[in-house]
Parts: structure tokens; sequence; C-alpha cells
């Protein structure tokens, strides 16, 4: 089997780590020469990519699977633009993963929300990632669409930032984000390889919704610190990026990755999720 990922990124490593201890061949692309030389140190063949530098043919000679998790840019998809029909010509292609975000169905006033919930995205950017999934699905191709919460893991999480110093309790009255672990969005990428379903979109969270102060205040108590005080979203000092993602506030439902996929999350809450990290953010403490 041979792995081709559009952007060799957070969640596509964790993936390529297990399927390449099953023997799969990975191929990722990057845009720079220098990263290029880390994935040949990773065991993975790369390939430059951009929108305006397209894959040579040797990239998908063979290719049975695709990996999609370079985001859409004011143009379009620029994968899908520049490489759609390569993708179509392949006898060996079996199934497409398209990562996408939750934020596609907009807010809902912390109300649920599951893959049958009409999308209603609020900001620029989840739009565009509206009409590349769309778009995706409409291309012919055995897609399979993964709406990702905020992804957490190694070096990327509440322990870690408390440990940097970059921890933050912002409090909005009745907000809560939807997160899921790193290594459990891998679980449910192979989940799909093993029965795929193309045309099927599928939610990728955990099972609890939760306020982010809660989960800085977890980890704080983890770690035996005092977490940091809490801060009023509306008097709080934050990037105009760091503010957009609190003007939705929605609970994403997962049963669809269960009952079809028969996944079961090794962190179903962030506390699970929290508890697994400390050992590997702490490891050489004094």
């Amino acid at each position: 089997m041979i792995l081709l990922c559009f952007g060799y990124g957070y969640c596509a490593r964790v993936l390529a780590r297990r399927l390449r201890a099953r023997h799969w061949e990975i191929r990722g692309t990057t845009r720079s020469a220098d990263k290029a030389l880390a994935l040949e140190g990773e065991g993975v063949r790369p390939f430059l990519f951009e929108r305006g530098r397209p894959l040579p043919t040797e990239a998908f000679q063979g290719v049975t699977h695709v990996l999609v998790s370079i985001p859409p840019d004011e143009e379009g998809d620029p994968v899908l633009d520049r490489h759609g029909a390569d993708l179509r010509g392949l006898a060996s292609l079996r199934w497409v993963g398209w990562l996408g975000t939750t934020g596609v169905y907009g807010d809902r006033g912390g109300a649920w929300v599951d893959e049958e919930t009409p999308i209603e995205p609020t900001l620029a950017r989840t739009d565009r990632r509206a009409r590349a999934e769309a778009a995706w699905l409409a291309s012919g191709l055995p897609v399979h669409v993964f709406r990702l919460a905020g992804i957490y893991g190694p070096g990327r999480n509440a322990i870690r930032q408390l440990l940097d110093g970059t921890a933050r309790r912002i409090v909005k009255p009745g907000q809560v984000f939807s997160r899921i672990h790193v290594d459990d969005v891998a679980t449910v990428l192979e989940a799909s390889m093993a029965r795929p379903n193309p045309g099927r979109i599928y939610n990728v969270c955990d099972d609890e919704p939760a306020p982010p102060q809660d989960v800085v205040r977890f980890a704080a108590e983890l770690l035996g610190v005092p977490p940091p005080p809490e801060e009023p979203f509306e008097t709080a000092a934050l990037s105009p990026m760091a503010r957009s993602f609190y003007r939705d506030n929605r609970r994403v439902r997962n049963e669809r990755i269960r009952s079809e996929l028969g996944v079961r999350l090794a962190h179903p809450t962030y506390r699970e999720g929290l508890r697994a990290l400390l050992p590997i953010e702490t490891a050489g403490r004094g």
C-alpha cells in the first residue's frame, strides 16, 4: 500500500508512523527543500508541492491512498485544482481522506450538531473550507471528509502551555470547544481506510465539549501548580485570530465514528488525554 500525504503535518505524521510499521510506503509533500530532507530522515519519500509547483507524475505511481491536510486558499483547493485529474486517473486509488473542520457548522449558541446538521460557516476561513469540502465531495473521487475539532497531543496541549508559561484562562460564559487527541485522529483515519465508504462525512472529536478554562485548570492540577488567573473574554488582550475562535459556540456529536467505523477513543475526554500526556511533557524534569 502507498499513502500520499498532501501536507505532511501533525496528523499525517502520526498516521504515517503507524502505517510504516505495517510496511506501507509513505510519500509526503512540503513546500521547502529543508523540510523535504527532514522527511527523508523519517523514512518518507518527499515531494515539493504548492499551487504554483505541481507534483511530478512519479509522485502518483501506484498510490492507493491519499490524505489531504493542506487548507484551501482564496482561489480554491490547491490539491484538487492542480491534481484532481491526476487522482481521477489513478486506477490503484482506493481511498481519499480530506481533513476539514467542525468550524463549518458555525455558531449554534452551544447547541449540539452532528453530520446531518446543515453547515453555516461564519468566518471567511471556514467558508473556504466549506466550499472546498463540497468540491471534493463532487469530484468523483473516493473521498471521505473528516471534520476535525481542535487537535491536541504531544507538544500541543495545556500542560505544555503551562510549562512554557503561555497558558491563559480566558472565560466567556457558556463557551465550550470540542477537541480531539491526535492519536485518536489517526485511529479514525485507519478505521475509515479499513471500511471505506466514499462520500461519507465524519465528525472527529471526543465525547465532552468543555470550557477552555476548565482544561487549563485540570492541566495545572496534574502538574501540581496554581492555574493562571481567569481573564474575562471581553477585556482579554487577544489577537484578532485568537478572538475569532470564540465567535462560534457549539457541541459536536461523534456517534458516527463509533457506530460506522467501530472506533473506540483512547482519550474520550480531555482528562484522559492530558493524563496520558503528562509523562511525555514532563520527561526529564528534575
